[in-house]
């Protein structure tokens, strides 16, 4: 089925199928698409693969690490008067299915421990005098709601479940051709199941042409590959089987398209060589991998082809929250985990683990106050709850003005700017725009977010002229600062080709002007500004805006053809991989 169109029910079912052949070595997998009865249906298909792992356990998005992990059981302590422990949700999952809906809001601490916990397939836990370790053996199938690029389940945690398929709410059920019988029997042959060295090459070659370089997606990856022969009767992995595996780990992670045409390959081995038993010729030849990457490519998500254009990357990638950076609070904000303190006008106190870390010292305490009944509780007992928001994001774009193309990149960038303000007023960020070129830089557009405003400001941009990079670079970081001063979060965007040719003096020196834009960009560097770098040069990359990007400590994005919605796209995919 690797050359075939395949829909993405028959994904979902398939899905299913292999997570129950091997639920603790695949990890999980993220199921994307809107609560209804198709999610349901796929539910007991995946209930009725399942003989010995039928125990199905629910996360709340919103649950605590003690409610995770598990803790002292408050109610039964006071009533016994003597500590007790209460079990967690990662050790009542433990030998099943964990089952999170809404993953996309799951908190990054509670994806972190349930990382951990699939990485180790164990967890220990130290807390209230305790210390414990449990098992943790489980799959977990994560709900994905989300509605936009915006959102998704956590990187940390996704980039451990091995697939990633959606289902269609619209189309009618699909009935599965895979039984439990089916499973039992590819579960017994797993352990068999070999796949030769040309496939392993093959499907790194697929990721990375794919961007995808993260070794828990490679290894999940083969380990699907091995399930899916195993389930189709078969102890060598064959092309269908790679393919399942670049359409269901690869394709739904892609960050870039593939370049037209196939690497480069080692040269074949010498007439007195021979090759391995298990590495077939279709393995070996280019039509092999164009077929899986024809496979990879029809797991990327509708509508991303387009704007997966040699650089941009996918909204399935790496995302990380929706503001700006965190910034603790007292008194707003979200729960961001609780701390021993004193109470106080500017602390919220947290009365529930306030009562929990007085409950085994009562016993003790009530020798000192005989014939109290009430819950003594002292000073140190205090637990306050750590609060945070998120600050509003500043993006600062800096234009290469000069030159003749200096009319197409502002062009590019004003377009951008009005994509990404429509964006403003649910996110709160505000976008300003630096223009150097000629003998100056000038600020064409202060930190705002109305568009209207921004419209009526960048009617009629400058252009042309000597590039005095250095001083663009020198201006972005004073309005950086200023935007921190004001408690915003700055996000540096530099458009340039990184060939400067005038000092920070307006000395025509081009040795000098490198030099001066290196020294501006280190500074920005030092102050911790977070910055992309998007090369408008005609070549695929410029060794110039290399070593501007990397003295930035910027992203570096090579984008010599990108439009408008382009540049959008790439930079609030590049702000949510930075955490604004």
């Amino acid at each position: 089925m690797a050359g075939e169109a395949v829909n993405a029910d028959y994904d979902a079912a398939f899905a299913a199928a292999l997570l129950a052949v091997d639920p603790v070595g695949l990890r999980g997998l993220v199921l994307l698409g809107p609560p209804g009865p198709k999610r349901e249906h796929w539910l007991a298909h995946f209930g009725s693969l399942q003989s010995d792992r039928s125990r199905v356990t629910r996360l709340p998005v919103h649950a605590t690490s003690a409610r995770l992990l598990g803790g002292l059981d408050l109610a039964a302590t006071l009533a016994a008067g003597r500590p007790l422990f209460e079990r967690g949700l990662l050790a009542a999952a433990d030998g099943g299915t964990l089952l999170i809906g809404s993953a996309e809001r799951l908190d990054r601490h509670a994806a972190s421990l349930l990382s951990s916990a699939l990485d180790r397939r164990e967890f220990v836990v130290e807390r209230d005098g305790f210390t414990e370790r449990h098992s943790a053996s489980f799959a977990v199938v994560a709900f994905d709601e989300s509605l936009d690029d915006d959102e998704g389940v956590p990187a940390t945690l996704s980039d451990r479940l091995a697939m990633i398929c959606s289902h269609d709410d619209r189309a009618p059920l699909t009935a599965a051709s895979w039984t439990i019988d089916d499973v039992a029997q590819a579960r017994s042959r797993l352990e068999v199941v070999h796949i030769g060295d040309e496939w392993l090459r093959t499907l790194d070659e697929v990721a990375t042409q794919f961007g995808v370089r993260s070794l828990h997606v490679f290894s999940s990856a083969v380990r699907v590959a091995r399930c899916s022969a195993a389930l189709a009767g078969r102890t060598q992995v064959c092309e269908d089987d790679v393919a399942a595996a670049a359409r269901l780990v690869i394709g739904p992670r892609a960050i870039v398209l593939p370049v037209e045409g196939t690497p480069d390959r080692p040269e074949q081995e010498s007439a007195g060589d021979q090759p391995r038993p298990d590495d077939t010729d279709p393995s070996s030849s280019s039509s092999a991998r164009d077929m899986i990457v024809a496979a990879a490519k029809s797991a990327l998500p509708p509508g991303l082809l387009s704007s997966l254009d040699n650089g941009t990357s996918s909204k399935r990638s790496l995302r990380s929250g929706r503001a700006g950076q965190p910034i603790k609070a007292t008194r707003r904000g979200r729960p961001a985990g609780i701390r021993a303190g004193r109470w106080d006008r500017n602390a919220r106190l947290n009365i529930f683990e306030t009562l929990r870390a007085a409950a085994p010292w009562q016993k003790i305490r009530r020798k000192t106050s005989p014939g109290s009944r009430r819950i003594l509780v002292r000073p140190d007992d205090f637990r306050v709850t750590r609060l945070k928001h998120k600050s509003e994001t500043a993006v600062i774009f800096v234009v290469d003005a000069s030159g003749s193309t200096a009319i197409a990149r502002l062009a590019e960038a004003k377009g951008a700017i009005e994509l990404l303000l429509a964006h403003c007023y649910v996110r709160r960020d505000q976008v300003a725009l630096i223009a150097f070129g000629g003998r100056g830089t000038d600020l064409l557009l202060p930190p705002t977010r109305s568009l209207t405003k921004a419209r009526r400001d960048l009617s009629d941009l400058p252009g042309g002229g000597g590039t005095p990079l250095a001083s663009g670079i020198c201006a972005a970081g004073k309005l950086a600062a200023q935007v921190r001063r004001r408690g915003q979060s700055p996000l540096l965007i530099l458009l340039t080709d990184g060939r400067a040719n005038l000092a920070i003096d307006g000395t025509a020196d081009r040795p000098r002007a490198m030099s001066d834009a290196l020294a501006a960009a280190a500074a920005i560097k030092s102050g911790n500004v977070p910055g992309i770098l998007i090369d408008t040069s005609n070549r695929r990359a410029s060794e110039p805006a290399q070593r501007v990007a990397e003295a930035l400590g910027a992203r570096y994005l090579p984008l010599p053809h990108g439009d408008a919605e382009t540049l959008s796209q790439a930079v609030r995919h590049h702000a949510r991989r930075s955490g604004l």
